[in-house]
């Protein structure tokens, strides 16, 4: 494989804009995005239909020029340079495969065009196919493989090249539920193994979570929150990152003395008072038929919905002032209580528990 360059930044996007004109009017797409994305990365942007991330991507391939901002590939201003002369490639939902040639043609081709020698061609083509686990599949056309495999072609195709850095724009959509996990586990081993930085495009929370070193939450062309998947989960900046990651509870109001009162019940915020919108996580929660005891947040409520999930059981609590709690509760031998539509209960957790966002 190729020399690593040293630890360092690999793609740095500068206060980026894009700006389009629909219907006469300018509308940003971008809104001065800035990212410092570090050699090696598995780097995700992550957000809704339309806000941006796509975008962002095809600036840094060169697809798209941005109106203001600067983009820089190692060191490099590539800000005003074609995408065939920029170290990255790019692999697409769609894989766009040559349905008459082999696999391993396909593979091969970005070498061939680069007149590369025969026995390097043929050894870099090898090891590739070695690493995404295709080896004893090189005379197979794309027709005859899954989807899966069909996807490791592409990446094979994409990284035999080389590129210092590879875009991924939802590669894993076309895919089955079971499939896209597997492939999760897949690319982030992949990407170990070549060890070059990958930016990944998603809508999907969970790819980002299961694969990313950091993740860039956008909405509507900004960058709501960057940080690792951890502390996106457990300390979500904004309002909206709590509800877009995951299931979250969000409750709001005026805290005293570090207690918020909600629904007939009290709500921990140690050191903070006034208005306050505080999140706490569905599996964090203890369901009970008995008030808890000892120094928790306590809310009584009844029981609106049960889903059972399989592994877990998914409660809707609604409480006296009509707030609706979601609760996780693992299936398990030894689970707490089971309660029913109906049966009042009372939902706790630690108050390290209570985040209280600082943001919007």
């Amino acid at each position: 494989m190729a020399e690593q360059s040293p630890i360092g930044s690999a793609i740095e996007l500068v206060d980026v804009v894009k700006e389009y004109v629909s219907h006469g009017e300018v509308v940003q797409a971008v809104k001065g995005v800035t990212l410092d994305i570090a050699e090696g990365e598995f780097f995700s942007l992550l957000g809704p239909s339309g806000c941006g991330k796509t975008t962002t991507m095809r600036m840094i391939a060169g697809f798209e020029e941005p109106s203001k901002g600067v983009v820089r590939l190692h060191g490099r201003d590539v800000t005003d340079v074609p995408p065939n002369k920029r170290d990255v490639n790019m692999v697409f939902q769609s894989y766009a495969l040559f349905p008459h040639m082999s696999v391993w043609d396909n593979v091969a081709f970005g070498l061939k065009q680069k007149k590369t020698p025969q026995d390097e061609l043929r050894r870099r083509v090898g090891e590739m196919l070695e690493i995404v686990d295709l080896t004893g599949r090189e005379k197979r056309r794309p027709r005859e493989l899954s989807g899966g495999q069909q996807q490791r072609v592409a990446l094979a195709r994409a990284l035999v090249n080389r590129p210092r850095a590879l875009l991924l724009d939802e590669p894993l959509g076309a895919l089955d539920l079971k499939l896209r996990q597997a492939m999760q586990l897949e690319l982030k081993r992949i990407q170990r193994e070549v060890g070059i930085t990958f930016v990944y495009v998603t809508h999907d929370q969970s790819e980002a979570l299961t694969m990313s070193d950091r993740i860039a939450v956008m909405k509507d062309g900004l960058v709501e929150q960057l940080a690792t998947p951890h502390e996106i989960y457990e300390k979500p900046a904004t309002t909206f990152v709590a509800g877009f990651i995951g299931t979250s509870n969000l409750l709001g109001g005026t805290a005293a003395g570090g207690v918020l009162k909600v629904g007939g019940g009290r709500v921990l915020v140690p050191g903070h008072d006034g208005e306050v919108t505080v999140t706490v996580r569905p599996e964090k929660i203890v369901l009970s038929a008995e008030e808890p005891e000892g120094e928790l947040s306590a809310l009584p409520g009844t029981v609106a919905e049960v889903v059972y999930l399989g592994t877990a059981n998914s409660y809707t609590v609604r409480l006296s002032d009509d707030t609706e709690m979601t609760v996780f509760q693992q299936n398990s031998h030894d689970a707490t209580v089971t309660a029913e539509r109906g049966d009042s209960v009372w939902l706790s957790w630690q108050a390290q528990y209570s985040y209280v966002i600082e943001g919007r």
